[in-house]
């Protein structure tokens, strides 16, 4: 399960030391109040030893990772003090520095449960319909079109359509919506998602391992795996704040020859919480993001997040819906709307076509009865014909509808306007009984809060937004008027995106915004890609590294606020415990500190930057 062993056996070990450190100074400091001087020394030597020996190892491996970490002073201190017979504040020493682990570690599994939680609700089987009977099947063996039995209480363990009825789905786990979506017959769900009403049967859309659940776990273990850009600044900086501590050490020495003052000095400049605080506070930025449903893959994701200025969005999904809703119905002489839609949606039942989803989704949801459709032929990429209710049926093209129909009379013009009238549509023609009967015609509308959106992403930080589309120019510019980019671009291909993403990081982090195959390479291309995860394609969310789990830019802005909010608590615990350590430093050099004062003191620091860092979690 990815990180979670890692996670767990950390945690064994960290609390190890914690127990023993502790362990060493109780028993310490109860031998010293009996004047058992020699049995405190090597109790507090004891434990302070396991402590240095297990940050030895750890100092060892970040040096053959080529990492220089700032835990290197606190083993330079903590063995000094060893070295000069300052043995207790050796051990106070060992015993913050384990504590400051144990405390990130907390923090780590704190920050980490929104996404966690996800690992431990993978289904392992489901109930498929072979013939008349039900049988449990593991989920590897789920395929396309398959019927699955999904009862109350279960996770959707594929993504699918509702066959039959209305399903009640909790998306808490994936959205972090707090009430259950109903969907009707013929609807898409998504893996993940908790059945909270009566059972309802599902025909699977794609096999478990392409699902969209199966996504978002890739995405996590990603995302628990990543190490931010800041820590690796701090360790890569390390040797100069080393270098600085090693100097106060000389310049006490050179001055005063006083051993206690340089064993002081190193003791109060052990900073290694301080390298904590800074993943702490991304980390928790990330948690606090999956609980609106935007899950950022990693927390140098989150600090490109925090500092861009310009954003470049894809059309389609975006400021739009991304889904087809009828605009106009344009029935013939002797037909009905309704009469249209529901013949249409009817015979679409039997196609897996994003037309035909948009016309079932458009029926079911103005209330009309579909009825079963039999003897269906579909031509791929067409249309297709069948029977419903006794009457032969004929969806598709125009042309295509054309072809197997009668001639058309001179009120068919109603399907010339329904194309012509309105921008970026699409048309669906329908035949009765060997007729053609009327134009079904669908857009891609923009989505009604697109106008507030755009506002949002100005006031959480964004300078300039510019609209790029794949569809023409005359549409992209209107809706960019519309909703009030800075410029609006169309007839983009994926790699004139790319080109866009390039041009505009003269003035910052670009961050790129898409849901299609076509963004892909413009998402991989800027500084942050952002995907619309709940319904873009496979690719675009495999390439970002932010995803949005709800259907919505909001998220989006709220996200950016939280990584802004978080960067910012992460350098004011680095930039606090800087100063902090110098000014105790100087402070030691001149005598005002013993070695246990110092240890003390720096760890009343350490622990302040921490708790300072986990106000990101709030």
């Amino acid at each position: 399960m990815g990180a979670l062993p890692h996670i767990s056996m950390r945690g064994c070990r960290v609390a190890f030391l914690v127990i023993v450190a502790a362990a060493g100074l109780i028993v310490g400091l109860v031998a010293h109040s009996n004047l058992l001087a020699d049995l405190a020394r090597i109790s507090w030597s004891l434990a302070t030893g396991m402590v240095i020996a297990a940050l030895v190892m750890q100092v060892v491996q970040g040096l053959r990772d080529g990492e220089f970490g700032l835990d290197i002073i606190a083993l330079i201190s903590m063995s000094a003090a060893l070295v000069f017979g300052e043995y207790l504040a050796a051990n106070v020493v060992a015993l913050m520095y384990a504590g400051g682990q144990w405390l990130e570690d907390l923090a780590r599994q704190r920050a980490g449960r929104e996404m966690s939680a996800l690992l431990g609700r993978v289904a392992r089987t489901a109930m498929r319909y072979r013939v008349d009977k039900l049988e449990e099947v593991p989920i590897d063996s789920i395929r396309p079109a398959d019927r699955l039995l999904i009862r109350e209480g279960e996770v959707l363990p594929v993504d699918g359509r509702v066959a039959n009825g209305q399903a009640t789905m909790d998306l808490s786990a994936l959205t972090g919506e707090s009430l259950p979506r109903n969907f009707g017959k013929g609807e898409e769900v998504l893996s993940g998602s908790t059945c909270a009403g009566p059972a309802f049967d599902l025909i699977v859309s794609r096999q478990a391992s392409e699902s969209a659940y199966a996504n978002i776990l890739r995405l996590v273990r990603a995302a628990q795996d990543s190490k931010a850009p800041m820590s690796r600044m701090a360790d890569r900086y390390a040797i100069w704040f080393l270098l600085l501590t090693l100097a106060i050490a000389l310049a006490t020495w050179w001055w005063s020859k006083d051993t206690m003052r340089v064993v002081a000095v190193l003791v109060v400049a052990t900073p290694c919480p301080l390298i904590l605080a800074v993943p702490i506070a991304l980390i928790a930025g990330m948690s606090r993001a999956s609980r609106i449903g935007v899950l950022i893959k990693g927390s140098d994701a989150l600090e490109a997040l925090a500092s861009v200025r310009a954003s470049v969005l894809d059309k389609t999904g975006t400021i739009t819906s991304g889904q087809a809703q009828l605009v106009q119905t344009a029935a013939l002489a002797g037909h009905t709307d309704r009469e249209l839609l529901t013949y249409a949606a009817s015979l679409d039942q039997a196609s897996a076509h994003v037309t035909a989803t948009a016309l079932i989704r458009e029926a079911t949801g103005r209330g009309v009865a579909l009825i079963p459709p039999t003897n269906v032929d579909e031509t791929p990429g067409s249309g297709l014909e069948g029977l419903v209710a006794g009457r032969k049926v004929t969806v598709g093209s125009i042309g295509f509808v054309r072809e197997r129909c009668a001639a058309l009379d001179s009120g068919s013009l109603a399907e010339d306007r329904s194309t012509s009238d309105l921008a970026n549509t699409m048309s669906v023609a329908v035949g009765l009984d060997g007729r053609f009967a009327g134009v079904l015609t669908f857009a891609d509308q923009l989505r009604p809060d697109a106008t507030e959106v755009m506002k949002s992403l100005r006031a959480a930080g964004i300078d300039r937004i510019i609209l790029a589309s794949g569809d023409r120019t005359t549409i992209a510019e209107s809706m960019g008027r519309a909703v009030g980019v800075d410029l609006a671009l169309g007839d983009l291909t994926p790699e004139a995106k790319v080109k866009v993403v390039r041009q505009e990081r003269h003035r910052g982090p670009v961050m790129m915004v898409g849901d299609g195959v076509n963004d892909a390479p413009a998402l991989a291309a800027a500084d942050v890609g952002v995907a619309m995860g709940a319904r873009g394609s496979a690719s675009s969310s495999e390439v970002a590294s932010v995803v949005l789990m709800v259907d919505e830019l909001k998220a989006l802005a709220a996200a950016m606020t939280i990584a802004r909010r978080s960067r910012n608590i992460a350098l004011e615990s680095a930039i606090a415990g800087l100063a902090l350590s110098a000014s105790a430093m100087i402070v030691a050099a001149f005598g005002y500190l013993s070695p246990v004062q110092g240890a003390i003191m720096q760890e009343g620091i350490d622990l302040m930057v921490i708790l300072n860092a986990l106000r990101a979690l709030r």
